[in-house]
């Protein structure tokens, strides 16, 4: 009879436990500008990871069709946080919207302006895509953004191009397949998967790498974070920070792990068919996710400036570009998690 009560008492400790564990587990719903592309992996697997559980955060991940409609879900209030470009805090800053980005997880924005197989012949400059049907991920989106800076950039109208929204993934594919746009600003795992069918894609731009970002942009200029409003940001201080550690802790996993062991953690969905058209283009872009977390000061000052040439209202706006981001989680991450980015 002792040896059932013992029993039944230690049941009941471990499910009191669980429950508590449960109960300290803060909920956290973050929006994805596009679940599958690889500019956004480290949001994704630390999920699959279990790298947010272990920081005391239950996280809900919301696939979406790009970073606009990502950051309207946190501006709507029904998510809590954007996993996203951090372009958006600058453009949002001009607006009198205060954003704030707490850990970057790509170094480089890996965005690739690519002419659609059926029309190789007719573009062959980026001033060749006035008047013509030009992809992005969603209008507004950073995909957007990028192909207007370069249209200005080329001496062009930055609203020469009419802009169409094709997702990130598999429609984007198609609609470049299927002749349904001139040209796109895509991602990989897309852009390596339209380059499988089409060895010679003609790229007119490309930052998956850091000479190709210092080549368009004359600078380091980060992509990927994990941003909301600085108001959740004061009153959600503990979920930030766990947020953070489960990110750094995910870089680090990343460049400690091979490609291989990487594509075996992600989901089946993501990961598609072709394995082998993934695990190229993984590692491609596996240089692009950052080995510390942090905003590189320079890097902020970069995108300050690209969005400053190509928009009146943000070179007016005399925006703080300081207030746009904060290291402060990433630094006290090193302290509280253990790890130490390189």
């Amino acid at each position: 009879m002792k040896k059932l009560f013992g029993r039944l008492a230690a049941t009941l400790l471990a499910l009191t436990l669980t429950s508590g564990f449960a109960a300290a587990q803060s909920k956290v719903t973050i929006a994805v500008g596009g679940g599958a592309c690889l500019c956004y992996l480290p949001t994704v697997l630390a999920k699959q990871l279990g790298e947010y559980e272990k920081a005391g955060v239950a996280v809900e991940l919301v696939d979406l069709k790009g970073g606009s409609d990502a950051l309207k879900a946190v501006l709507g209030g029904s998510a809590d946080v954007v996993s996203g470009y951090f372009d958006h805090c600058v453009n949002l800053a001009a607006k009198k919207q205060e954003l704030q980005s707490f850990v970057i997880y790509d170094r480089y924005p890996g965005l690739v302006l690519v002419v659609s197989p059926a029309h190789t012949n007719e573009i062959k400059s980026i001033k060749d895509l006035a008047g013509k049907k030009v992809g992005v991920s969603a209008p507004g989106s950073s995909t957007d953004f990028f192909l207007k800076y370069l249209l200005k950039k080329n001496g062009l109208d930055p609203t020469s191009a009419a802009v169409i929204g094709v997702g990130l993934g598999a429609t984007a594919v198609a609609a470049m397949q299927q002749g349904q746009i001139d040209a796109a600003v895509m991602l990989d795992p897309s852009v390596t998967v339209l380059q499988g069918s089409h060895p010679d894609l003609k790229i007119l731009a490309d930052t998956r790498t850091q000479r190709d970002t210092l080549a368009v942009f004359g600078g380091e200029y980060p992509g990927g974070a994990l941003y909301t409003t600085t108001a959740w940001i004061k009153s959600h201080e503990k979920e930030v920070q766990a947020l953070t550690n489960a990110i750094i802790n995910t870089l680090n996993w990343i460049h400690s792990h091979s490609p291989e062991e990487i594509m075996a953690k992600m989901p089946e969905g993501m990961v598609g068919k072709d394995k082998a058209l993934y695990l190229a283009a993984l590692k491609n872009t596996i240089p692009m996710y950052s080995q510390t977390g942090l905003m590189d000061p320079k890097g902020a000052d970069a995108v300050l400036a690209v969005f400053s040439e190509g928009s009146p209202e943000i070179a007016k706006a005399n925006i703080d570009v300081t207030k746009t981001y904060t290291n402060k989680y990433v630094e006290q991450a090193k302290k509280t998690t253990g790890a130490n980015p390189k």
